[in-house]
């Protein structure tokens, strides 16, 4: 318990990290609340309206709510949050209105300062209610705190519905390929010989090979998709893993205790996974962070090359992709937001990976291997 706490604490005098670990837990929380806390709460955030397209951050819109009819089933908590509601609202940007003769007289919003022919709806859409209730209820203001996109969607809504991607395929992609790294990294390193070579051989190949392009290769053999990226990254990212492995359990393979454990007749695989790597979680972890890091830039690449999750779902480098083009037009808070993002989600895994590193002292480790 007091090596805990001195670990801890050793890891808290690392005020960059501790800003990593707050930026991480933060952007997580968002993603898991996703759509009970976005503006546009629609499947995918995908609500469009094309008048109010490229609209500078902070803008604040006048929105004429006109109930669907028929109107899309409620959904209950929980298959909110996940998966998002059916709008059961048409949504119209106006510019101003008065009420008169039982009718509504509006100008729509076409974008700038100007606005469109005045138009009429009857009071009878809105169902029976009074005119201070339609004020109330039916006559909005949004505020787009990152503006809108091309199509007029809601940018705040979109990166925190793509953050579900990014993290989503950094822990997937990690997990696989830990399972893969540590196994085929333990085997190598425990056993030797002819199991040695042929996973080196197979190591040595695949490390040779850029992340990207081999992530490409895997992502055209399995199609374009969402599941697809998962498994595509994490293929890619073993490597790594089981490079560190191998060389760590073969500093330990013949220590003391080890063969203390041969001699009580103990199956290898026991050995392996009860002694050899309760010992060397320490470099993994630095490792599995480091990956964590390098998964998120590869989705973002695929994304934007258009192998990963495809359109209406929103990625953070599938946004930049669409509007890379607004960079150098008034628009470049359209790609430099979900930029950003990438950026500061990789940076945080970094600094926790050398938090990481300092706390587990994993340099004095290597430099036995």
């Amino acid at each position: 318990m007091e090596e805990n706490q001195s670990s801890w604490k050793k890891f808290k005098r690392n005020k960059f990290s501790l800003f990593g670990l707050f930026f991480i837990v933060l952007v997580s929380l968002l993603s898991v609340l996703g759509y009970l806390i976005t503006p546009d709460d629609s499947p995918m955030a995908n609500q469009m309206n094309l008048q109010l397209n490229i609209e500078k951050p902070g803008k604040t819109a006048t929105l004429l709510k006109i109930p669907k009819n028929p109107q899309p089933k409620k959904v209950n908590f929980l298959v909110k949050m996940l998966f998002g509601q059916e709008p059961r609202f048409n949504y119209i940007p106006i510019y101003d209105y008065r009420f008169g003769n039982n009718s509504i007289y509006y100008h729509e919003y076409i974008g700038g300062n100007e606005k469109g022919e005045p138009k009429k709806m009857k009071l009878l859409a809105f169902g029976n209610k009074s005119i201070t209730e339609i004020k109330q209820e039916n006559i909005i203001k949004r505020t787009y705190w990152l503006g809108t996109d091309v199509y007029g969607r809601d940018m705040l809504s979109r990166i925190i519905i793509g953050s579900r991607v990014s993290l989503m395929v950094g822990f997937v992609a990690v997990m696989i390929s830990l399972f893969l790294g540590v196994s085929l990294g333990a085997t190598a390193g425990y056993f030797g010989g002819k199991a040695d070579v042929c996973i080196s051989w197979l190591m040595n190949v695949l490390w040779s090979l850029p992340a990207l392009l081999l992530v490409i290769a895997i992502s055209f053999a399995l199609g374009k998709g969402f599941w697809q990226v998962f498994i595509a990254v994490g293929l890619s990212m073993w490597v790594e893993v089981a490079r560190l492995v191998r060389g760590q359990v073969i500093a330990l393979k013949n220590a003391q205790f080890i063969e203390a454990a041969k001699s009580l007749g103990f199956p290898n695989g026991r050995i392996i996974y009860k002694h050899i790597l309760p010992n060397i979680l320490g470099p993994i972890w630095v490792v599995t962070a480091s990956n964590f890091a390098s998964a998120i830039l590869l989705e973002a690449g695929l994304s934007f090359l258009g192998f990963g999750a495809q359109p209406p779902m929103p990625t953070w480098g599938g946004m930049i992709k669409e509007h890379y083009g607004y960079i150098i037009m008034d628009g470049a808070f359209l790609a430099v937001v979900p930029g950003l993002m990438i950026m500061l989600m990789v940076y945080s895994f970094n600094l926790i990976t050398i938090g990481l590193r300092d706390l587990y002292d994993v340099k004095s480790q290597n430099t036995n291997v």
